[in-house]
């Protein structure tokens, strides 16, 4: 029950993660918030095999500032990128011979 609730935390945690940094049109509505949930669900299993005990606080802090930390990690790296990647695409494509079919 408790790895459904840290989860749900990392989800929201990359919701705020994606509404709250720049350039969110670059990608796709979920991929922040599953990057959150899924650190979390890591971070937390992880630290649940080492022996911290689930119902200890510390477990609960390094899972959501883990998560919350990749989540703003990867909004913030994937958006510049994909604004280079697109850029360099139109370039190619936009060049009359230079792309597409047959060249």
């Amino acid at each position: 029950m408790e790895l459904m609730f840290v989860v749900l935390g990392g989800a929201i945690l990359g919701l705020v993660a994606r509404y709250s940094l720049p350039r969110r049109h670059t990608y796709g509505t979920v991929l922040v918030p599953a990057v959150g949930a899924a650190v979390a669900a890591i971070v937390w299993v992880a630290l649940t095999w080492l022996g911290w005990p689930w119902d200890g606080g510390w477990i609960w802090v390094v899972s959501l500032v883990a998560a919350g930390l990749a989540s703003a990690a990867s909004a913030l790296l994937i958006g510049p990128r994909r604004e280079r990647g697109d850029a360099a695409l139109f370039e190619r494509l936009a060049r009359p011979g230079a792309g597409g079919r047959g060249a």
